[in-house]
């Protein structure tokens, strides 16, 4: 009798979540599971999928960078698989980004601990293939290219919370420090203070929101 497995797939690009299927029906080539797919295009859809669920996810694809859903705090592929985790504990997550910053995928790796981590430029059908084949023998996968980072992470203490990412967030769309109170449930002189530790943390001296900014991306924590 065929495993019945649950897929959730999260991903704004339509050519991308056809991939993740084509690769799981050839991977089902010989019928031992029984796979059910459930596809949603960004954040909210995201969201909506996992909190209405009527059955655990056994297997989610999170790409990290998509459209967000500001409403429920979702901002990210990496908020989602938080939000599974809490909800669905046994469900293993793979995230797909374009990022390659050793920041970026240092925090992934602290905050998620995911199944699998995929660099997309690293991806082929047979690297899904074979990150695919791991996940379900509950072994751990991590693409050529972050298993090149983590080799060279160095920025291990450098970690920031959800309301820092918040406030970077509303930053990047131009709202003004003082007005952030009002998307994020900190005083202003808390969202002053985080401003000015997350300055320290990326070695800003005296810069603007706009240096502030710039650097997050480059560190990838935007």
């Amino acid at each position: 009798m065929a495993t019945s497995i649950n897929i959730l797939i999260v991903d704004d690009h339509p050519f991308i979540i056809e991939a993740y299927k084509n690769a799981i029906k050839g991977y089902n080539s010989k019928g031992i599971y029984e796979f059910s797919i459930t596809q949603a295009k960004d954040c909210k859809t995201g969201y909506e999928a996992i909190t209405e669920a009527t059955e655990p996810f056994g297997i989610a694809f999170f790409d990290l960078s998509m459209p967000t859903y500001e409403e429920k705090g979702i901002f990210s592929g990496e908020d989602l698989a938080q939000l599974i985790k809490q909800q669905m504990p046994d469900c293993k997550i793979i995230l797909l980004t374009m990022h390659t910053e050793l920041l970026k995928i240092n925090t992934i790796i602290k905050n998620i601990n995911p199944n699998g981590l995929v660099i997309k430029n690293d991806l082929t059908f047979d690297e899904l293939l074979l990150a695919f084949d791991k996940i379900l023998k509950d072994e751990n996968y991590y693409s050529q290219t972050v298993v090149r980072l983590v080799s060279q992470i160095q920025y291990d203490n450098i970690e920031i919370d959800a309301f820092d990412k918040q406030i970077l967030f509303q930053l990047s769309k131009g709202v003004k420090t003082k007005d952030i109170p009002q998307y994020v449930p900190l005083s202003l002189s808390a969202v002053e203070k985080r401003k000015l530790h997350l300055k320290d943390l990326l070695e800003i001296k005296g810069g603007s929101d706009i240096d502030l900014i710039r650097e997050a991306k480059n560190k990838g924590l935007l």
